[in-house]
């Protein structure tokens, strides 16, 4: 009987983790970027009932695919909406129709689900050096480590408090270092008053189904941009996310659930959605478990808050968005905090790709953008490019999985995610 109850304590403690991972990246691609499909809606003069169709399609679609992705792999295949893609769109929609918005949208999606059967992606990730990608993921987060600490300027009081409770977490029980900021912060915010759920009503979300017109100029100015948009600055920096942390899942599968998924929603508004980046780091490093085979958990708590937000329309992503944008910040940079630290570990730890890793961290970090395409890809154009003249090769196919980032990354005590 009492080996009974100490494996269902066992069980409990090991959904408290990658649960509360999967709770923050929601709370984090809410709080931090949803007010790009808000501020998208509003150029191309959507009606309520088309905005809270958006916000339905696009959180139920990425909660669906998220959820069966990590079930189906036992990995934390954390997908989102486009960000940078999303923000295109406050530009690309106030000169398109919304119907024919819808059309590109389709397209889009269907030419990833072309290119995930294909297996070319797949291909062209496994081809980038272990260490570059390290570089690459480290030059992402770099901005969010450093947005944690330069929130205090704005608001010293709440992240002195964060700050200083994940260092005293951390000292105590750093398991619990996350768990514990993100509950203090939460009652910290309430004791102020600055979030307020008394008013909150929970009202369900209708779909609005709109029929899809194709034209070539929604084509050439939605549909392709979208495309290159969302492949550049969301599935490559998420593929090496997942490399990074030592998951070895084909690339092949998610792009085409993830663009069959973004097909299926387009008519109810979806621009699209994929693999998440930032977020995802947030889940499939350490704090979301110590044990990395129980990471996958994350991602199915994750897709079940995005469904519940999905019924709720924008009731909920309202409640997400209410919170200080300094809270956000500084509960993001803390969590990612131990992936940053163990990024850098390993492109620093191979002296053959050392100074193309710390070039592709270094340009990433400068979030160059050229031809409307963002720092992700040109950090890891530059580094690759570096690594070819410095090794006097091109990278090539990795046979075998690539390195997890564990031995590395996993100190006896102290280490985050």
């Amino acid at each position: 009987m009492s080996s009974t109850q100490s494996l269902s304590s066992l069980r409990l403690r090991d959904l408290l983790h990658p649960v509360v991972a999967g709770l923050i990246s929601v709370i984090v691609n809410y709080g931090g970027t949803f007010i790009l499909v808000f501020q998208a809606a509003k150029v191309a003069g959507l009606s309520p009932e088309l905005t809270a169709s958006w916000v339905w399609s696009v959180s139920i679609g990425v909660g669906v695919t998220g959820l069966f992705l990590s079930w189906v792999s036992r990995e934390p295949i954390i997908t989102a909406w486009s960000t940078p893609a999303a923000a295109f769109l406050i530009v690309a929609l106030a000169t398109t129709p919304y119907a024919e918005a819808i059309g590109a949208y389709m397209i889009s999606a269907a030419a990833f689900v072309l290119l995930g059967v294909s297996g070319y992606f797949e291909k062209a990730v496994r081809l980038i050096p272990p260490g570059v990608a390290a570089g690459l993921l480290g030059g992402i987060l770099l901005q969010f480590g450093i947005g944690a600490f330069a929130s205090m300027s704005l608001d010293p009081l709440l992240v002195g408090v964060l700050i200083g409770a994940y260092i005293l977490f951390k000292r105590l029980s750093a398991r619990y270092a996350v768990v514990g900021i993100l509950v203090l912060g939460l009652g910290f915010l309430l004791m102020q008053g600055r979030v307020d759920f008394a008013g909150l009503t929970l009202e369900f979300a209708t779909p609005v189904f709109t029929r899809p017109e194709f034209s070539v100029n929604a084509l050439l100015s939605v549909a392709l941009p979208l495309f290159l948009i969302t492949l550049t600055g969301q599935y490559m920096p998420g593929m090496l996310v997942l490399r990074s942390d030592g998951f070895n899942t084909s690339a092949n599968p998610i792009l085409s659930v993830t663009g069959l998924g973004s097909l299926l929603m387009a008519p109810f508004g979806s621009h699209a959605f994929n693999i998440a980046a930032i977020t995802a780091a947030i889940c499939t490093g350490k704090e979301a478990s110590e044990d990395p085979s129980k990471r996958w958990i994350a991602g199915v708590a994750a897709g079940i808050f995005y469904i519940l937000v999905g019924i709720f329309g924008v009731t909920l992503a309202a409640v997400f968005m209410a919170f200080p944008a300094t809270f956000i910040t500084t509960l993001a940079g803390l969590a990612l905090l131990g992936t940053l630290g163990a990024s850098l570990a390993n492109a620093m730890a191979d002296v053959k790709s050392r100074e193309a890793s710390l070039i592709t961290f270094l340009a990433c970090a400068a979030n160059i953008t050229l031809l409307g395409i963002g720092g992700a890809f040109w950090g890891l154009v530059i580094g690759l490019a570096a690594y070819a003249v410095l090794n006097g090769q091109l990278p090539r196919r990795e046979k075998t999985a690539v390195p997890q980032a564990e031995p590395v990354a996993v100190p006896t005590k102290g280490a985050a995610n």
